[in-house]
This record gives structure tokens, C-alpha cells and sequence, in this order.
């Protein structure tokens, strides 16, 4: 079925020509962009001048006046009211967590506050992991979304006003984590709950902020921010995962929660009305907007430019992240099932495919575009990650294989255990190598993702590649052999030259057992 005004194909010959040959699979990492985008970047950048933001020349006031259209566009496209939210330009997802958690660290420095209390999910990025470190006053790991769910029921249900009386009870402030989209299975998470953490009746619930990280989530879906009461505070992303193009970020912050960021101690570059280096010194953040007092030095303008492009070729090509979601879920429900269902000669299941039991395949509100696997022999045992993607790189299949920047999701799917990772690590695990298999347990997995651009034929060439390479066939009947008892004298005849010329034979008659690696 087809979602878009032309044929993918069509989309894919003009627009992607470098895919003739490739089959690429690794869309959670970055989409691909169109070539046309590219065009029109060039024919922009080479038909204007651009200056450095923020002065009075020509070139100064056309990027400023770009930036500040390209600001309210992407608002648009969140469906976000300008009125209720601002955007800050970073570098990408990451950059944007890292201002949120330093922010955060910062907001009661000089009292005598013990910090912020920082909650994430098990399924976070590295990203959102990393910011417990900065979370003085302690930090819980959500194991799962039933104890999320615990936690956000505690008070929920009850009728009655929340009792501050008892001070244990209630933070100062705290900051709730997770991804709306799982970067490792593309399994997604109840968006609900930013509302629901936001209207808890439990006192320990006060003042705790939620942070969604959305990067996974928008490359394949429509982030609809329309309702602020019920948007999270912040929300962070990456353009390169929704466009291919440019290499940008940006965090979303819901403005009725802009004051935890206000206190930050750093400044530097246009984030400052005036500094004063003498005496003492002293300076004054801008406060005309939130975006001025956080994006520090100059911004990145040629690349906030050319996102407007970006935004206007790929509604022309797509018209709607609603197709892109229809388009993908399609794709993926197939793949799915076709990697489900190859069975070695024996029965055993080839794919060992790493699904939540809360999300189902052709559903997008539970699922997104992602397969995480492993693949098994015949007889249980498992084949690399790095073979697997060295055979397909072999075959111009672009795939991505380990950890992928989610210690939750392989812990909790690869069943390892905190012990067991520290021993991988001790005898020379590390993130990117080859050492695939430790102990019997894989210690990662082969992920493929699909996007906007994917076909049908992504889908057949990757399932072909998986059966035609690893799938175990029937092996050959071999003839009966009499089996006869020999004296000692026939067994001294029987030499170690008589077992290899038997052994050649039954490799020149391809009857070798296979190989388990």
C-alpha cells in the first residue's frame, strides 16, 4: 500500500540514487537524506550571505531573521504553541540532556540544598543514564514500566489533598527520565506519563520534572505536542534521525517549566546582556527568551538554515510523519515476520528476536521500525553479531551490532546480569569489539531499522541474506557402513593414514559436520 503522493520507488530513484545496490538498515542511527535537499542547501548558501547572528549588517539580519522562522516552523511541526514552548538549538539529543541535568545541578547551588533527585527508565539511552552522576541527592533505576506504574499510583486514585506535613515525604525537586521510543528494540513507552506524574496527588511527587528523550521516537512517528498540560518539560532530540540532514539537535521546553533552567552558572557568547570582569565581577543573562539565555556562543546558522529546507522537502516527498508511520509500521510487521519464522532442518528457530511482551508488531503505538536479534545454530548455539555484520556489509547491507548505547535493554534481553557485565569488561569487553560471545551469552545484539525511505525490497533482500546464510539444511542421507570387529592384527592395518583417507572422503562428499560457532 501506498502512503506517499509518488511511488517509494519513484522517491527512492531521484531522491536516494546512492541506494541502487545498497540495502540500508540502519535508520535509528540516522535517516538518509534527499538529494534534492541537498541541491537547494547549496543553491541557498551560494546565493546569500549569512553573518554571524545578532548584529545590524545585512548578512547579520538575514541568518537571524532565518534562525528565528526555522524556530517557529519546528514548533509547528511538533504541533507545539509558541506561546507555551520555546526551542533551544543544540547539537544533538545528547547535548540537549546534558543542558537539562546541568541546569538541574545547578538550580540550588549556594544553599543548602542537598540537589536534585533524578528517576530514569531501564530502557534509557546512555545518554540519560550518564545523568545520574549529577544527581546529588540520589537517583532510582525504573526497572520496568509496571514499577514506573507503581510508582505513579501510589497516590493517584485517592481523593484528597496532598499532606506536606510530613517533610520527608517531599523532595525539593527531581527529574523523571525515559525515551518515548526504545533505541534498542523500538519498543515504545506510554507517553501518558509526564501528564500523570505531573497530576499526582503523592507528595513526593512535587517538583519532579519529566525529560522525554524523543530521538528514536521522531525519525518514524509524529510527536504531538499540542496538549502542554500533558507534554512532558522537556523533550530532546536529533534532526539527522528525522531528515538525514542537517547535523543538529534541539530541546523542546514546555515554558511553565523554564525557570528550573534559568539558574544555570555558565554563560558564554550571546547568553549574556553584560559582564563585567572588574572587582568582583558580575554579569546580567538576557532575558528577552529562554532560547538566548541557553544556546551558548555562536549558533550553528548555516545548519539551522538549511533545516528549513529540510522540513519543506520532506513534507513534499512524505506530506505527514503519519505516512512515515503507516509506511514503516508496514514494513516492519513483514520483516518481522518473515525472521520469525525461518526454522533450521531441525526445528530450531533461527532468529532469537528480543520483543517486549508489551508491544506487538504492526501496532505503532507500541512498536516502532526496529528488529533486535541474535541468530542461533541448528543446535542452539549462537552465531557472532560481527560475523553477522561482516557477511552483510559483504552483501551492501548496512546494519549496526552491539550495545547500541542501551546497557538496560541488552542487560534485561541477553539476561546479564550486573556481575556478568563487570566480569565481560574485566576480561576485555569493550564497546565496539569484536568479542561477541562470553560465557555462552551473547553480549550484543544485530539491530536493523527501517525509514521513510525503505521498500519492500530492503525487507526481502535482508530476510533472503539471514535464510540463504544461516539457515542449517536437511543434511544427506549417507549410506549404512557394516560395521565389522577386526582382531589386533586388522586394528594395527586400520592406521591413522587409513582415518584421514576416510575422513577426505566424506569431505569431498561434503558430508563435513558444520561448524558451531
Amino acid at each position: 500500500m501506498e502512503y506517499y503522493p509518488q511511488s517509494v520507488e519513484d522517491i527512492r530513484d531521484r531522491e536516494y540514487p546512492l541506494l541502487r545496490g545498497t540495502t540500508y538498515l540502519d535508520h535509528s542511527g540516522s535517516t538518509l537524506y534527499p538529494r534534492s535537499l541537498v541541491y537547494e542547501v547549496n543553491k541557498d548558501l551560494t546565493s546569500n550571505i549569512f553573518g554571524n547572528p545578532h548584529s545590524a549588517s545585512p548578512s547579520s539580519k538575514l541568518s537571524t531573521e532565518r534562525i528565528e522562522r526555522v524556530r517557529s516552523r519546528v514548533l509547528q511541526f511538533f504541533k507545539a504553541d509558541a506561546k507555551a514552548f520555546d526551542i533551544v538549538f543544540v547539537a544533538n539529543a545528547t547535548a540537549a540532556i546534558k543542558l537539562v541535568a546541568s541546569a538541574f545541578q545547578d538550580y540550588e547551588y549556594g544553599t543548602n540544598q542537598s540537589g536534585f533527585w533524578y528517576g530514569y527508565h531501564d530502557d534509557a539511552h546512555t545518554s540519560l543514564v550518564g545523568v545520574r552522576q549529577l544527581a546529588s541527592a540520589g537517583s532510582r533505576h525504573f526497572v520496568s514500566d509496571a514499577e514506573v506504574e507503581d510508582w505513579l499510583a501510589s497516590r493517584e486514585d485517592k481523593d484528597s489533598t496532598p499532606d506536606h506535613s510530613n517533610s520527608t515525604l517531599t523532595r525539593n525537586y527531581g527529574l523523571f527520565a525515559y525515551p518515548a521510543q526504545s533505541n534498542f528494540n523500538g519498543r515504545r513507552l506510554p507517553l501518558a506519563w509526564s501528564h500523570r506524574l505531573r497530576t499526582s496527588l503523592d507528595p513526593a511527587h512535587k517538583n519532579i520534572f519529566t525529560l522525554l528523550d524523543a530521538a528514536a521516537y521522531t525519525g518514524t512517528a509524529q510527536l504531538d505536542l499540542s496538549d502542554a498540560q500533558s507534554a512532558p518539560d522537556f523533550t530532546t532530540l536529533s534532526f539527522y534521525k528525522i531528515f538525514g540532514f542537517p547535523d543538529l539537535g534541539a530541546l523542546i521546553v514546555r515554558k511553565a517549566a523554564a525557570y528550573m533552567l534559568q539558574r544555570r552558572r555558565y554563560f558564554g557568547g550571546g547568553t549574556v546582556a553584560m559582564v563585567i570582569n572588574q572587582q568582583d565581577g558580575w554579569h546580567a543573562m538576557k532575558d528577552y527568551s529562554l532560547h538566548e539565555q541557553l544556546e551558548d556562543g555562536t549558533l550553528p546558522f548555516h545548519s539551522i538554515i538549511a533545516l528549513e529546507f529540510a522540513l519543506d522537502v520532506h513534507e513534499r516527498l512524505y506530506i505527514s510523519m503519519d505516512n512515515i508511520s503507516r509506511h514503516t509500521k508496514d514494513l516492519s510487521l513483514a520483516l518481522y515476520k518473515s525472521l520469525s519464522s525461518l526454522r533450521h532442518w531441525n526445528g530450531q528457530g533461527v532468529c532469537e528476536i528480543y520483543k517486549s511482551d508489551s508491544s506487538k508488531y504492526g501496532d505503532s503505538a507500541t512498536q516502532g521500525p526496529i528488529i533486535a536479534f541474535n541468530i542461533r545454530t541448528s543446535q542452539g548455539g549462537w552465531i557472532g553479531k560481527s560475523l553477522v555484520e561482516k557477511l552483510a556489509i559483504a552483501r551492501g547491507i548496512h546494519l549496526r551490532t552491539g550495545g547500541v548505547c542501551n546497557p538496560g535493554g541488552t542487560a534485561s534481553y541477553l539476561h546479564l546480569s550486573a556481575a556478568e557485565m563487570r566480569m565481560n569488561y574485566t576480561e576485555g569487553m569493550r564497546c565496539g569489539d569484536d568479542l561477541d560471545i562470553l560465557h555462552g551469552k551473547p553480549t550484543g545484539v544485530v539491530r536493523v531499522s527501517l525509514g521513510a525511505m525503505s521498500n519492500w525490497k530492503d525487507v526481502k533482500v535482508f530476510s533472503d541474506f539471514v535464510e540463504e546464510t544461516f539457515v542449517e539444511k536437511p543434511r544427506p542421507v549417507v549410506a549404512s557402513l557394516t560395521l565389522v570387529t577386526l582382531d589386533d592384527k586388522s586394528r594395527r592395518r586400520f592406521s591413522v593414514a587409513s582415518l584421514r583417507r576416510l575422513r577426505g572422503f566424506f569431505a569431498a562428499k561434503s558430508l563435513r559436520p558444520v561448524k558451531h560457532i
